[in-house]
């Protein structure tokens, strides 16, 4: 049966649009890094070899005879993203964000079964297929969110501090603390597709109690 996270993995990408607690363990993803405002053409690129990559694993891993142990077949995880500010912005930060100044990790998650030796495999034959500049730039890598709080915020991604202002707040009730200012979005909606006021992001930042 194809493994779907959309149903089997709600607790990790559809929380509810108020802040939780949740431990997130160790996921393999493939990753981009970059630094600069997210409406530029660089930004769309790395979501677009991204994505090369990660359906040309699952449509290749689907078709081949000699597939990995515990191979099955699985819809493509969502867009994810990390993300700071320069050390620059920080010094200077004034409590305005200019969107310049933001520093990304962008990823795609890969079910347990995908290697770093498959990873390198993909990369060539997507490097062959569709050449671009930017495939040099991805890395395989595992990461631990560990303790986080998180919640669903539901509209542009330009208010999305009146939702950490709500998760800040719950963090504390808690007695929690938050680790930093980096944090988490998972991208559940195509901005392309979906209206502004619809579009659906996991908001989750790392915490310690």
């Amino acid at each position: 049966m194809k493994h779907e996270w959309r149903k089997k993995e709600k607790a990790v990408y559809l929380p509810k649009n108020k802040p939780m607690v949740i431990d997130v363990p160790v996921f393999k993803f493939i990753t981009i890094s970059g630094e600069g405002n997210p409406n530029s053409e660089q930004f769309s690129e790395c979501i677009s070899v991204l994505y090369s990559i990660s359906y040309m694993i699952k449509m290749t891993l689907k078709k081949t005879a000699d597939q990995p142990k515990n191979y099955k077949d699985y819809t493509v995880y969502p867009l994810e993203g990390i993300w700071d500010i320069n050390e620059e912005a920080k010094k200077n930060f004034d409590g305005v964000l200019n969107k310049d100044d933001l520093v990304f990790k962008l990823m795609i998650r890969q079910p347990n079964f995908v290697t770093q030796s498959i990873f390198d495999e993909m990369l060539d034959l997507v490097k062959s297929k569709k050449p671009h500049k930017l495939l040099d730039k991805l890395v395989f890598e595992e990461i631990e969110d560990g303790k986080c709080v998180q919640m669903l915020h539901v509209g542009s991604y330009d208010n999305e501090p009146e939702s950490f202002e709500l998760m800040d707040k719950f963090a504390k009730k808690e007695g929690l603390e938050r680790v930093s200012k980096v944090h988490r979005e998972i991208y559940l909606s195509d901005f392309r597709k979906v209206a502004v006021d619809k579009l659906k992001t996991v908001l989750r930042f790392r915490v310690t109690s």
